[in-house]
C-alpha cells in the first residue's frame, strides 16, 4: 500500500478557531507533518469556546472541547508566545524547513512580528503562505475581524435561508453549524494542493494565498446568486422547499417527518400513485414540473394532507421502490446510528489520554490506494513542545527550561 498522499509534507499551522483549523487537519489526515502553534496558557481560541468538555481524570477543569476536537486530530501541538522576538524567531526557524505556512491573523497583525508572507519568504523562497480571513487582504473591509455567522448574513445567505415569507417565524435565519467555516476550509485545501502542485510538478515557486469566508460564502450560494445576476431578483426564502423540481420539502407523517425532492415529470406521477392520487399527475396544473411550481403553495399543500395519512416508513418504503428521492428527517442519534453510515465508518474512535475510545467524524475522502486509517487525536495543549524543538532544532533540556522560564515556551 502507498504512503498517503501528502506524506513528507511539512505544514506550521498558525490558524485558530474553525475554518484554518480544518483545512490543516484535512491536510493531516492525508498524512502531511502539522506543527500547529498555539499560545501558552489559553492556545487555540477554540479550546474556550464552551461546553462540552472531555472529563480530566483528575476532575479537572480543562480545554478540550467540541469545537475544538472537531478540528485539529493528527496535529502536534507546540506552545509558544509569539509576541516575543524569541518566539517569533522559533517559527522563523521551523518555516526554513515547511512547505506551508497557515496562518489566520487579522491583515497586517503577522508583519509586526516578521512572520508575514515577504518575511517567511526571505527565509524559504519556496515557502506557500496561505492566509485565511474573514474579509480577505485587500478592500475596505479588510482589516476587519468576523465570525461564521456575520458572513452568513453579509454574503447574502440568511437572507434566502428560514421559513417562507407569510409563515410564522419568516425572516432571514443563520444556517446551524458554522458551514461558511467548513466551506472556507475547504477551500483552503484546494488552494494549498493547487499551489503545492503548482511549485512541486510544473517547476513554480511558492506563493501567497488569500483565502476569505466573505469570498468563500458568496461563491456558494452558486445558483442563487445566478438568478440574481441573470434578472436582477433576489430567490425568495423557501424554508424547506427545493430549488428546482417540484413538489419538494419536508412533509409531517403521523411518527414523524421525510423530505421528499420529486425532480422531474416521472418521479411526479410515480409519487401521486404511491400516495394514492395517481390522477394529479393528470391535473393541468401539475403535469410539468413549470406548472407545479407556478401552482407551488397548492400541491405542496395537497401533499400534506395525503402525507400525514401514514408514518414515515410506510411512505419511505414506497418512495423508494418507486424510484423517488426521499430520506427521513434524522437528528445525531438517528444520523451515527444509521447502517449506511455505520457502513461508511464516519464515526472513527481515537486513543485520547482522557478517552480511550474517543469517537470523531472520518476524514469524508475515501481512497483506494491509499486510504486514511491512522487517525490521531487532537493534541493536549503543548503536548508536543518539547519533542518538536528538540528533533527540529536541535533545542537541548537547558534551551527548552530556559524557554519556559521566560514564558516562551
Amino acid at each position: 500500500m502507498s504512503a498517503l498522499p501528502l506524506s513528507g509534507i511539512k505544514i506550521l499551522d498558525l490558524t485558530r478557531v474553525l475554518a484554518g483549523p480544518l483545512s490543516a487537519q484535512m491536510l493531516s489526515d492525508l498524512g502531511a507533518e502539522v506543527i500547529k502553534i498555539e499560545r501558552p496558557g489559553t492556545g487555540d481560541d477554540a479550546r474556550a469556546f464552551g461546553p462540552p468538555y472531555l472529563v480530566d481524570p483528575e476532575g479537572k477543569e480543562n480545554n478540550n472541547n467540541s469545537f475544538y476536537l472537531c478540528a485539529n486530530r493528527g496535529k502536534k501541538s507546540v506552545t509558544l508566545n509569539i509576541a516575543r522576538p524569541e518566539g517569533q524567531q522559533v517559527v522563523r526557524e521551523l518555516a526554513k524547513d515547511a512547505d506551508i505556512f497557515m496562518e489566520n491573523y487579522k491583515v497586517g497583525d503577522l508583519k509586526r512580528y516578521g512572520l508575514d508572507y515577504e518575511s517567511i519568504r526571505a527565509i524559504n523562497p519556496g515557502i506557500i503562505y496561505c492566509s485565511v480571513t474573514g474579509f480577505g487582504q485587500t478592500g475596505p473591509y479588510a482589516p476587519r475581524a468576523g465570525y461564521d455567522a456575520i458572513f452568513q448574513a453579509m454574503g447574502g445567505l440568511m437572507s434566502v435561508t428560514g421559513h417562507i415569507d407569510g409563515e410564522p417565524g419568516a425572516g432571514p435565519m443563520k444556517v446551524g453549524p458554522s458551514i461558511v467555516d467548513y466551506m472556507t476550509g475547504m477551500n483552503t485545501s484546494i488552494g494549498i494542493l493547487a499551489a503545492l502542485y503548482h511549485r512541486d510538478a510544473n517547476g513554480g515557486e511558492g506563493q501567497h494565498i488569500d483565502v476569505c469566508l466573505l469570498d468563500t460564502v458568496i461563491a456558494s450560494l452558486s445558483h442563487y446568486a445566478q438568478i440574481y445576476l441573470v434578472n436582477g431578483q433576489t430567490p425568495p426564502r423557501r424554508g424547506t422547499w427545493g430549488n428546482g423540481g417540484m413538489p419538494a420539502g419536508v412533509f409531517r407523517c403521523t411518527d414523524g417527518e421525510l423530505m421528499l425532492v420529486v425532480g422531474n415529470d416521472a418521479q411526479f406521477a410515480r409519487t401521486c400513485a404511491v400516495l394514492g392520487e395517481p390522477g394529479l399527475a393528470d391535473d393541468p396544473k401539475f403535469v410539468k414540473n413549470n406548472d407545479r411550481v407556478r401552482h407551488g403553495k397548492e400541491i405542496m399543500a395537497i401533499f400534506a394532507g395525503l402525507f400525514l395519512k401514514q408514518p414515515v416508513a410506510h411512505w419511505l418504503e414506497g418512495l423508494e421502490k418507486a424510484g423517488v428521492p426521499c430520506g427521513p428527517v434524522n437528528d445525531f442519534a438517528q444520523v451515527f446510528a444509521d447502517p449506511h453510515v455505520r457502513e461508511r465508518g464516519m464515526e472513527v474512535k481515537v486513543d485520547h489520554p482522557f478517552e480511550p475510545q474517543l469517537s470523531l467524524i472520518r476524514n469524508p475522502l475515501t481512497f483506494s490506494g491509499t486510504p486514511v486509517k491512522d487517525y490521531r487525536a487532537p493534541p493536549l495543549l503543548g503536548a508536543n513542545t518539547r519533542e518538536v524543538l528538540t528533533s527540529k532544532l536541535g533545542y537541548d533540556e537547558a534551551r527548552l527550561d530556559a524557554l519556559k522560564k521566560q514564558g516562551i515556551i
